[in-house]
């Protein structure tokens, strides 16, 4: 059996109005034929990040499988949405690498599980500038402590700069890996 992503994107809240169902990545809604207004998601099968502009720019927020009446569910301010993609996950195991200073220099920490202020793991500087995502699982990383704030999902993958994830800086408070409720 072939395993799907799917999420389901509605124009109005719970679950009302047109709607428009995705099975894997979505550059642009509207070459879909459907508005970038989402005010409630289904997410069916899998993990989404989903970006408030077309061709996966912009502000990310992460869906987990479950159900968002409304915008506010996904920490959004608005009901702006443009393009989805699945998380790629494959399994359970997760490690990641955290760097002070780009290309993996500086002081660094390990983690395997969730870590809501990462101060408190020896982070000194309150920033993470690169780092290594090894394993099976995704990561999201928050501006804030405690998962609040402005979100970046990072696969498996070596990143050299925040940039690579889309950030703006390198503020990064708290982590948390991403759920692999299928």
């Amino acid at each position: 059996m072939l395993d799907l992503d799917i999420v389901v994107f509605y124009e109005g809240k719970c679950f009302t109005g047109r709607q428009l169902d995705v099975f894997g990545d979505c550059d642009n809604f509207q070459d879909r034929g459907f508005m970038n207004r989402v005010n409630s998601i289904r997410v069916e099968s899998g993990a989404f990040v989903c970006y408030d502009h077309p061709d996966f720019k912009g502000q990310q927020y992460i869906l987990e499988r479950g159900e968002y009446p409304e915008f506010q569910r996904w920490n959004a301010h608005n009901d702006h949405l443009g393009s989805c993609r699945p998380i790629r996950m494959h399994g359970e195991h997760y490690r990641i690498e955290l760097f002070e200073e780009p290309n993996f220099a500086g002081q660094f920490v390990e983690l395997c599980q969730d870590c809501p202020f990462l101060q408190g793991q020896g982070m000194v500087k309150n920033c993470v500038n690169s780092l290594k995502a090894y394993g099976d699982g995704a990561w999201v990383l928050y501006e804030e402590p405690n998962y609040r704030g402005r979100m970046y999902v990072v696969e498996r993958g070596d990143y050299c700069s925040h940039m690579q994830w889309q950030a703006q800086n390198p503020n990064i408070k708290s982590i948390r890996r991403v759920a692999n409720n299928f």
